[in-house]
């Protein structure tokens, strides 16, 4: 989990109360929308999402820039490749 705080993203998904795999397929459609470099915050409370996220981006080639919890939410920001 990172400490900084990445304040402008582009997009944003709202995958609260989703179990795997939702939050990743919710992401994988609306990075589908995005332009290269851009970056999307998925917010989730399924506490599997830290690992998904992280293979996520291994496979996909897109950038996990942040990942951060906040209570029982936690937000992955990635930037599209």
């Amino acid at each position: 989990m990172s400490d900084g705080t990445v304040d402008k993203v582009d997009a944003e998904v709202d995958a609260r109360g989703l179990n795997c795999p939702l939050p990743i397929l919710k992401a994988k459609k609306a990075l589908a929308g995005m332009a290269s470099g851009q970056l999307l915050r998925v917010l989730a409370t399924d506490p599997g999402s830290v690992r998904d996220f992280q293979a996520f981006a291994r496979q996909t080639g897109n950038e996990l820039v942040e990942q951060r919890q906040d209570g029982d939410v936690l937000a992955h920001v990635m930037r599209r490749r």
